[in-house]
């Protein structure tokens, strides 16, 4: 390449200079939209910028200082601390003494900030002396102190169109300076609908792989690099797919999961959990939140959904990635079309909620174990009732403590395998209250 400096990689190379050159962010950058205003009464106020990587975060905040006309640090939260901080407070305030000049500090990767770190530098956003312009992929109000954060506007990002992305791939086509205009480059369509959707709105990554298309392609004898779709595959090889492990991405994609699952919808279910698969999501990580479903959703509604849970899980732990994640996709599709109960889930907290009420109630006389002499002599299992002696297996008999008597817990549906539960159960107290009926003793 015969650019100025092709070291540089061409993302970096065009990364815009002019405001008026960003592209992208109509929804903070339009006319009489929020930032636009705020440039143009040269008010700018400490603001964190949060989106997915490649859609203009560092650019922005760099645009930003130069058209306030303040002194600009940058500042990486993976490479600096708390000594460096200070430092730059000291440069500040010098700079505001000397030469009546605010300093925008911007602070790349901000939700890799301490508390610590977040807590040095806050006095100095709160006086003013400094203009705090942080970038995170995070979301902020997980990462970011809450004094700190209600300090600063919130400014969210999103992923570039495909239009904005043809747009940034056409300027570094045709860019003579900093892009590849010396050469005579075809893109063709087809190259370009591919390079587009297969970069998830991240203009960082359009230009890394036009770059690498570029760079294996061969001019033909008309000096013309035809980039061609075959290139463009080539250059991409598979698709990355925004994600991160630990944070919103990783919930609002679980969350998807969950939610399709539980509105019996198998396509939404099967895409999310496949989208979590080829982003590098841990497999057995979606195991245990697919055996969670199965009783959490699912329970008695259809019993089979725990065990094939577990069996899913134990078929992935043997057989490993890729052949162990079509297990996990027959789980999904199981579950999302199996019938839906969440009775044992609602039982079990109305269980704990009475237990955190009522504490330790003693256990009823005739169900309690009596081991010893002394234990039958005080009471302990008398009057207790063998179930089996009965024709109908059924006793009349309390397992509640006394206070609790007569309370139900459990409300099964009619749904699935649960409806066969409740009609059992109703079978069951109808054949008791007839006993209740011809017993002179206390009713139950």
């Amino acid at each position: 390449m015969h650019n100025a400096a092709p070291h540089i990689p061409l993302a970096e190379r065009m990364r815009p200079r002019r405001l008026e050159d960003f592209v992208g962010q109509e929804q903070l950058l339009g006319n009489d939209k929020l930032l636009c205003r705020l440039l143009q009464q040269q008010n700018l106020p400490s603001l964190l910028l949060w989106g997915p990587p490649g859609v203009g975060k560092t650019t922005l905040a760099h645009l930003l200082a130069k058209s306030s006309a303040a002194e600009f640090v940058f500042f990486s939260a993976v490479l600096s601390g708390v000594k460096e901080i200070r430092e730059i407070v000291g440069q500040a305030q010098e700079t505001l003494s000397k030469k009546n000049r605010a300093t925008v500090l911007f602070v790349d990767e901000i939700h890799r900030f301490n508390k610590s770190q977040q807590d040095a530098f806050l006095p100095h956003v709160e006086s003013g002396l400094i203009t705090l312009i942080g970038a995170t992929t995070e979301n902020p109000s997980f990462q970011v102190i809450a004094p700190l954060l209600s300090r600063c506007r919130v400014l969210v990002l999103e992923p570039l169109s495909a239009e904005n992305l043809a747009e940034i791939v056409n300027r570094a086509i045709i860019d003579r300076d900093n892009g590849l205009g010396e050469y005579q480059i075809d893109l063709t369509p087809e190259a370009m609908e591919h390079l587009v959707r297969m970069t998830d709105g991240d203009a960082r990554r359009a230009l890394n792989n036009l770059e690498m298309a570029f760079s294996i392609s061969i001019p033909n004898p008309d000096g013309y690099y035809v980039i061609d779709l075959a290139t463009i595959e080539e250059a991409i090889q598979h698709r990355s797919l925004r994600y991160d492990a630990d944070g919103e991405e990783h919930y609002n994609l679980i969350s998807a999961l969950h939610k399709s699952l539980r509105d019996s919808d198998p396509d939404g279910s099967l895409y999310w959990l496949t989208r979590m698969l080829m982003a590098g999501e841990e497999p057995l990580y979606i195991t245990r939140r697919l055996i969670r479903f199965a009783s959490e959703d699912i329970g008695n509604a259809d019993p089979q959904a725990l065990l094939l849970a577990i069996g899913a899980r134990d078929s992935y732990q043997t057989l490993g990635s890729p052949e162990g994640e079509l297990a996990l996709a027959q789980l999904v599709i199981y579950l999302a079309t199996a019938p839906k109960s969440n009775a044992t889930y609602v039982a079990f907290n109305r269980v704990r909620k009475e237990i955190e009420h009522s504490g330790s109630l003693p256990v009823p006389m005739q169900i309690r174990n009596a081991p010893t002499g002394l234990m039958r002599e005080l009471g302990y299992g008398k009057e207790y009732r063998y179930a089996h002696d009965d024709p109908d297996g059924l006793v009349l008999q309390d397992h509640l403590p006394d206070k609790l008597t007569g309370k139900r817990f459990y409300e099964p549906t009619n749904r699935g395998h649960e409806a066969i539960i409740s009609d059992r159960l109703a079978k069951w107290r109808k054949i008791l209250a007839t006993r209740v009926t011809k017993s002179t003793g206390t009713s139950k």
